[in-house]
Parts: structure tokens; C-alpha cells; sequence
């Protein structure tokens, strides 16, 4: 009996269960036989080890397929990101009075860009958005260009901080329907800690001078 269970296997090495069930059902169902009918063993070791067989096999056969059953997938939920700022948001903040220096910092964080016609600019200052939210709105864009070469950098204060994880951006002069504008430094929150942040700049193209936005590194 031992013998004819270890060799209970598939071809892949798998535990052969359909096979081990059959042999232990039919073994024990053919003695269990035997001891009922002891007036003709034989007769019912015949019946006993048929249906212990069958009876064997088919639990067998259930656990194969339960071990077969590939693994339930694992759900794997990725962290949100912030939503980029809209229009809508920008008007939305200025009229609850939220300074400048806020909203630019919102819209550096969720990397919002902003291409800007002349009916949304009427609709953003007729909201109360200032010239220098507006301003750096439309330097979001990636295909600013500038016509005349950027003014030098303004000395500037550099105001205290509002906790010690903040980091100072430099003011930069921002390129605003036809003329510079400066927009001052201001503290930002980075995005994870030694975060380094590298200042926007521009540089001259073929067809004016373009800006290379801000970005950590």
C-alpha cells in the first residue's frame, strides 16, 4: 500500500490526489467488505473496494482541482495624485481672498499649464486674479516666447520662512503680452525631503527667447 501511494503522481511531479484517492477508497473499501460478508469475503471485498474506488477517486479529483485553482490576483491601488488646477480653481481662490504666493505655489505643485485667450483673461481679472497670477499663468505654457531679451535679475528680500521644510525660489521676470513683468521669490513646500530645486531661465531660440520652467531635483 505504501508502495502504490508514493508513486501517486502526475507527470509534472505533481501529487496525483485523483490516483491516491481511488487506491485508499477501493483498499479500504475492498476490507471493510471482506469483514461485512464473512459468508462470501470475496463477494464483498469485489463490491466494497468498487465503490470505495469510485467514492475515493472522486474526492480525489475535487482536491486536485482546488490545488490547480491559480492564486486570487492581488488589487494593487496606486496613491492619487493631485488634480492640476483649473481655471475655475484660480477664479475660485481669488475670490475667497488667497494671496498670490499661494495659488503660484499650487499651481508649481500640481504642474497645471495654462494656455490662455483673451476672453479668459477678462474673465480671471474680472474675479479679482492680480497681474502676477495672471501673468505666471500664461508663462506655463510651454511655447512662450519672448521678443526682447529679459531684463537683469531684481535684488530681493528674502522674507522668513514659514517652517524650516520650505525652500526660496528666486523671482523671475515672466514675459506678459508684450512686456516683462517680475514675479518675486517666494517659499515653496518640496515635494520630498533634499528635494533641490532648480530655477526657470531663459534662453535664446531662433525665434526669441523661450523659458525653461522650474522644476526639483
Amino acid at each position: 500500500m505504501a508502495g502504490l501511494l508514493a508513486g501517486c503522481v502526475s507527470p509534472n511531479g505533481r501529487p496525483d490526489n485523483t490516483g491516491t484517492g481511488a487506491l485508499v477508497g477501493g483498499a479500504s473499501g475492498a476490507a471493510i467488505g471482506a469483514l461485512a460478508d464473512r459468508r462470501n469475503p470475496g463477494a464483498g471485498a469485489l463490491i466494497g473496494g468498487a465503490a470505495g474506488l469510485v467514492a475515493g477517486g472522486l474526492i480525489g479529483h475535487a482536491v486536485d482541482q482546488q490545488q490547480a485553482a491559480p492564486p486570487p490576483a492581488t488589487l494593487v491601488v496606486a496613491a492619487p495624485q493631485p488634480a492640476a488646477m483649473s481655471v475655475a480653481d484660480i477664479k475660485a481662490m481669488a475670490r475667497a481672498g488667497v494671496g498670490d504666493d499661494i495659488i503660484i505655489n499650487q499651481i508649481n505643485n500640481t504642474h497645471a499649464v495654462f494656455a490662455l485667450d483673451a476672453n479668459t483673461i477678462v474673465d480671471l481679472k474680472t474675479a479679482g486674479v492680480s497681474d502676477k497670477v495672471l501673468a505666471y499663468m500664461m508663462n506655463t505654457a510651454a511655447n512662450v516666447v519672448a521678443a526682447a531679451e529679459p531684463p537683469a535679475p531684481r535684488t530681493e528680500v528674502i522674507v522668513a520662512a514659514p517652517s524650516p521644510e520650505y525652500v526660496w525660489t528666486d523671482g523671475e521676470w515672466v514675459w506678459s503680452g508684450g512686456t516683462w513683468m517680475w514675479v518675486g521669490g517666494r517659499w515653496i513646500m518640496p515635494p520630498h525631503p533634499h528635494a533641490i530645486w532648480i530655477g526657470a531661465r531663459w534662453e535664446r531660440g531662433p525665434h526669441g527667447w523661450h523659458r525653461m520652467g522650474g522644476h526639483w531635483r
